[in-house]
């Protein structure tokens, strides 16, 4: 889909012209308000839509109607939302060119809807998702353009990801992408040089697969950074459930569980082209997590980088075994900022449900921030507690910790396990988004599948 900048929409000889109209407010067109508004009683209640022939009366075939809902409460989310419902709309009535004026105001959010809404993942399909060939926008401008496309393609980059079937998607795929991306230095561990560091738990992890590790490390530059961030992808390629085997239901969406390793590779693809003036290491520790008689089993103790000691009490409950050696790893980079991103935990799907991710941290000034950016970028974060009093269930009598303990409080216990890998001095956040990384059917102006959850709110983060 080609996305382009025309002075006037309305004088574009195209399908379909694309308007918007506030509820209970006319347009600025006496067809629309004839035949949509007096003829009809359309309301222009937020997303719907109305579809009128013009019959030869202005240049474009149709006009598409979209309703923006109330003008008050109108804002750069309520633009996304929109021009992705009119998005699928122009794509059900099997449209190639269309035209949008909605005014002057958040068109990069116009933008990101556009690609958001017209994504599909039919690599391995026969029959190809019907696509817009060309869409124009008036009054948006060039930078608003060019950083929305930017943004769009990280999602899609991000989807398509981890959306991949595990058996393409593995840990050496991951880190052939990340070597790949221009502009970016890489560095790829192999397993002797992750023993080496001394990364035991997130060793453990990956020992029962015929696929091997790889640690990956990659760098932006900046010239005179004004501060330096690292950002760590929870990498699990696959996830069985080791030996706490999952159940054949629970196994079938698990090439997701690499979701946010998808993620900081998309936002790092990014970044080399937006050139902010921060530095950023994206960190994934790839694995898969399988059975085998090389598995790591329930009782074994690790030692990760840190020197801390865990016993295993589930195989299943692994995202944090390999965050945590990551952690450490980012500690040691001497960043002042680190923030992971990972499918972690059922019980942030429990409490927070497919909407809304959650988060929690050793800086309330930083999670404050990461929520409020989240906020404008159209996602939702909510920060879940910290009381030590959830560390409890994480006790063990023969290690300094175990790796799982009660159900109850389940998102906040694994947060605090992964405290336990960052170093005091810096500034961390833990975003959960194991409700929001995968869908499994249509929601908001997400189709079933990847949702590319975090690319917006960590490069808004990072560039601001």
């Amino acid at each position: 889909m080609n996305i382009r900048i025309v002075e006037n929409a309305r004088e574009l000889n195209t399908e379909v012209l694309v308007l918007g109209k506030f509820e209970n407010e006319n347009t600025s067109i006496d067809l629309v308000n004839r035949f949509v508004i007096e003829k009809d009683n359309f309301e222009g209640k937020l997303g719907q839509t109305y579809v009128i022939h013009t019959l030869g009366q202005m240049q474009a075939d149709k006009i598409l109607v979209v309703g923006l809902g109330k003008r008050e409460e109108f804002n750069q989310n309520k633009m996304l939302q929109v021009v992705s419902k009119a998005v699928k709309k122009l794509n059900q009535i099997k449209a190639k060119r269309a035209a949008f004026d909605f005014g002057k105001e958040y068109g990069k959010s116009a933008i990101i809807g556009a690609m958001i809404a017209d994504y599909a993942y039919d690599k391995y399909k026969s029959e190809k998702a019907h696509h817009l060939e060309e869409i124009y926008f008036s009054g948006i401008s060039e930078g608003e353009l060019n950083e929305g496309i930017l943004f769009g393609e990280a999602m899609k980059f991000t989807r398509d990801l981890a959306n991949t079937p595990a058996q393409i998607a593995t840990p050496a795929k991951l880190a052939e992408i990340a070597q790949q991306i221009d502009g970016i230095e890489t560095r790829i561990y192999d397993k002797p040089e992750i023993e080496q560091m001394g990364m035991g738990a997130y060793l453990a992890v990956g020992q029962g697969s015929a696929n091997p590790p790889k640690f990956i490390h990659m760098k932006y530059y900046a010239q005179n950074p004004k501060k330096r961030i690292a950002i760590i992808g929870k990498g699990i390629c696959f996830d069985s459930g080791g030996l706490d085997l999952k159940p054949a239901s629970s196994m079938l969406t698990m090439k997701d569980d690499m979701s946010g390793a998808a993620c900081v590779l998309g936002v790092m693809a990014a970044i080399a082209k937006l050139r902010p003036e921060v530095e950023v290491h994206g960190i994934i520790a790839a694995c898969e997590n399988m059975p085998s008689g090389s598995s790591y089993k329930p009782g074994d103790i690790l030692t990760a980088k840190n020197g801390k000691t865990i016993e295993v009490d589930n195989t299943d409950a692994e995202g944090r075994l390999t965050l945590a050696d990551a952690l450490c790893y980012a500690c040691d980079l001497g960043v002042d900022e680190v923030i992971d991103i990972a499918t972690l935990t059922g019980a942030c799907v429990v409490a927070l449900g497919t909407i809304t991710s959650g988060i929690m941290g050793n800086n309330k000034e930083l999670i404050s921030d990461l929520i409020q950016t989240a906020d404008a970028s159209g996602e939702k974060f909510w920060e879940l507690p910290m009381f030590k009093e959830y560390f409890n269930s994480l006790k063990s009598d023969i290690a300094d910790m175990k790796n799982t303990g009660a159900r109850q409080g389940g998102a906040m216990a694994a947060g605090l396990f992964l405290k336990e890998f960052v170093t005091d001095s810096v500034k961390w956040a833990h975003i959960d988004i194991a409700g929001t990384a995968y869908l499994e059917k249509p929601q908001g102006e997400f189709i079933a599948g990847a949702t590319g959850a975090g690319v917006r709110t960590l490069l808004n983060y990072i560039i601001k």
